[in-house]
């Protein structure tokens, strides 16, 4: 089979690899298409991981081949592959946060090497683990590949949404209105709140009110907290969400958000990135900071029917389609975007 291998920093290596071999609780899937992802990115850009691996997790594909002991798949089927499932028992599942969990960090899918999610491939294998604990879910007939490829981001960004306890009427500031804020807007819009957005680019500013943002502004208009306490009553946004990793970004959504108000950070940042912030701010104004890493196992089912049944629409976020051998330039396009860039698939069969 074909892979595009990470062989080092900058290095990616269309290569000839064996399928992988299954064991008998494990399945073997045929990748049809798979996301583009800024993680993917991080990981093929910096030096976080020994190579050789391979990437890729946003994977939806055909089983290709089962273990004697898999009863609940066949040949044929049609399916979203996840590539982390936590072990629900551990001190972090128990509390619901499971992408703390050893096992969701270490157990995933895998194309060969050390397993990485190995979606950039012809074919990838889901261990056991994942098989019998809900990381396969069957895509419906009417619902193409491509579509069944957001259910994974859709459940990180579901998850960071159910976190900031966004509620109908609420108002949500979206820094960035690149394909993960885009769909942050949707999502806002389907459990009832207003979305606004900012972003750099003015194609990407019209693209989030076509989507759904009841307002969209330049981030760089000098009276951009004035523009959104006038939104919100005058008061300011009930949460804004970080999408892109900006200093300027948090210090702006700190201007637009109310008292009582919560900022959750999203895009990771550079570890390099400090933020140097005066604490009686937030204790004076009563502002919560948090967190949302990664999906959630317990809004997946939620996710994979806001997809399925088409409640946010995912092909309008879809900018561009590259074959896997082309992979390096689909990575150079994400790096730097240009005005109607948003989300990027792969195609191993192309």
């Amino acid at each position: 089979m074909k892979a595009q291998v990470f062989r080092g920093v900058n290095q990616l290596s269309y290569e000839e690899l064996p399928i992988p071999e299954i064991g008998q609780d494990e399945v073997l899937v045929q990748v049809k298409v798979v996301g583009l992802c800024q993680s993917d990115i991080k990981k093929i850009r910096y030096p976080l991981y020994e190579p050789p691996r391979i990437f890729g997790h946003e994977t939806a594909g055909t089983i290709a081949a089962t273990g004697s002991e898999v009863k609940d798949w066949q040949v044929g089927d049609r399916v979203v592959v996840l590539h982390h499932i936590p072990c629900m028992h551990c001190a972090y599942c128990l509390n619901e946060n499971f992408s703390m969990c050893d096992v969701y960090k270490n157990i995933t899918t895998t194309a060969g090497f050390t397993p990485s999610g190995g979606g950039f491939s012809e074919y990838v294998k889901v261990p056991g683990h994942i098989v019998r604990n809900g990381g396969l879910i069957k895509i419906p007939d009417a619902i193409s590949f491509e579509q069944a490829s957001f259910v994974e981001p859709t459940n990180c960004c579901l998850k960071a949404v159910k976190k900031a306890a966004i509620a109908p009427g609420q108002t949500v500031l979206i820094t960035g209105a690149g394909p993960i804020g885009l769909m942050f807007i949707m999502l806002v819009n389907y459990f009832g709140g207003r979305a606004i957005a900012t972003d750099l680019l003015p194609t990407r500013i019209a693209k989030a009110l076509q989507v759904g943002a009841e307002a969209a502004f330049d981030a760089r208009e000098p009276d951009l907290a004035q523009k959104i306490h006038a939104l919100s009553g005058g008061m300011g946004v009930d949460v804004s969400i970080l999408a892109v990793p900006s200093d300027r970004a948090f210090f702006q959504a700190l201007d637009c958000t109310r008292k009582g108000g919560k900022i959750l950070f999203f895009a990771e940042f550079p570890d390099t990135v400090e933020i140097p912030i005066n604490p009686n701010i937030l204790y004076q104004r009563e502002i919560d900071l948090m967190g949302s890493y990664s999906s959630s196992y317990r809004v997946q089912a939620l996710a994979a029917d806001i997809v399925f049944n088409q409640r946010i629409d995912v092909d309008a976020l879809i900018s561009d389609r590259y074959s896997l051998q082309d992979l390096s330039a689909a990575v150079e396009q994400a790096i730097a975007p240009g005005p109607e860039t948003y989300k990027i698939l792969i195609y191993p069969g192309a």
